[in-house]
């Protein structure tokens, strides 16, 4: 974007919700308008029980949001959940008097992709789940075409165009997923070419910045990039790690972060890049130690690794940034963890990352 975008965030709330769990889910939206380069000028939280069936947030709360961004030159509405097609539509007719676009959560995070994306695999894998999700919104634009096609009763001109981008998208989506497949046949023929060469895989996941290409880099000695944002990597980073104590050689593999409600078609549409981490000998997971929240997150991660059909996989948990984690913060955690002691690092200081190898060695 030349110019950031401001942009108005609301968040659905049940009236039971404690406050500090409704301000954590709304840092993590900031957070991503962040990452994609925007500006949030307005945050608001509408308690209700239930989404509203039409609009998700009522249809009061929308004409209040829809005078708020007229007089702030907001653009762009952000909904922190998934919308469903006749939602977004509704949404955005009621706010397209205010020249606002509206938002769902996956929107965000599909641009987000897309900003991040290099390989040309990576663009086929956003671009493949941006048309599952464009899908199901074929019902407004289709609401849309009717309109322009003419008077009441009038429905040629929109039927006609809806069957029309059903079968555009359809076979959109095919040659997507046949292209897909050639990179998945490739990544299959390397590994089994490292299968008969002995190399055992050991695959990095966690949350999103969580600090994973920073370890990459640390024990591999790559220079991949890495930031502190959402979602910095999103192709599959490949590295040698060499494992003193059984004078050999491990690969290691750094990918896409997770993230908390990551709808079904994100996770799909990236099985050709997740591939390597379902098929790792063992898992790192990855944990931040300086953010108050790496128990939901870890809890999230665990999670999308059953989703994936790994949660056998074995694996080491690492709590990464120690430089950032209080004493306090790492008491906690090991009392919170007493089964199961953490191993503690700093990527970013190549803090204890020893001990990480020999771990990492003694389970492979």
């Amino acid at each position: 974007m030349d110019k950031k975008q401001k942009a108005i965030l609301i968040d659905l709330i049940h009236p039971k919700m404690l406050k500090r769990h409704a301000l954590e889910r709304m840092v993590e939206l900031e957070e991503l308008v962040n990452t994609y380069g925007g500006i949030v000028i307005v945050k608001a939280w509408q308690k209700r029980f239930a989404p509203h069936p039409k609009t998700y947030i009522g249809t009061g709360k929308v004409t209040l949001i829809g005078e708020e961004a007229k007089q702030l030159g907001a653009k762009l509405l952000i909904v922190n959940a998934q919308l469903k097609p006749r939602q977004v539509y509704d949404l955005g007719e009621m706010l397209r008097p205010y020249g606002v676009q509206v938002w769902d959560r996956v929107d965000l995070i599909l641009k987000i992709f897309a900003k991040h994306a290099k390989t040309t695999e990576a663009k086929l894998e956003i671009e493949l789940a941006s048309v599952r999700h464009m899908g199901p919104r074929i019902f407004g634009m289709g609401m849309e075409l009717s309109r322009q096609g003419g008077g009441i009763g009038t429905v040629g001109i929109g039927e006609t165009n809806i069957e029309r981008m059903k079968r555009h998208l359809r076979e959109k989506e095919r040659k997507l997923k046949e292209k897909l497949e050639g990179y998945q046949n490739g990544r299959d023929l390397a590994r089994r070419h490292r299968s008969r060469q002995g190399f055992k895989t050991v695959s990095i996941v966690g949350y999103t910045n969580a600090g994973k290409t920073t370890l990459l880099n640390a024990l591999t000695g790559r220079k991949e990039y890495a930031a502190n944002e959402l979602f910095a990597t999103l192709d599959t980073r490949v590295g040698q790690l060499y494992l003193p104590t059984k004078a050999s050689t491990a690969l290691l593999t750094d990918t896409i972060g997770f993230i908390k409600d990551l709808p079904p078609e994100l996770l799909n549409a990236f099985s050709s890049t997740l591939s390597e981490t379902i098929d790792a000998d063992l898992l790192i997971h990855v944990v931040d130690g300086s953010d108050p929240n790496w128990h939901k997150h870890m809890k999230v991660v665990e999670e999308i690794l059953e989703r994936l059909g790994v949660a056998s996989t074995p694996r080491l948990v690492v709590f990464n940034k120690q430089d950032q984690a209080s004493s306090e913060i790492q008491s906690h955690i090991a009392r919170a963890l007493e089964d199961q002691p953490p191993l503690w690092i700093s990527a970013a200081k190549n803090k204890n990352l020893d001990s990480l190898i020999e771990q990492i060695g003694n389970s492979l």
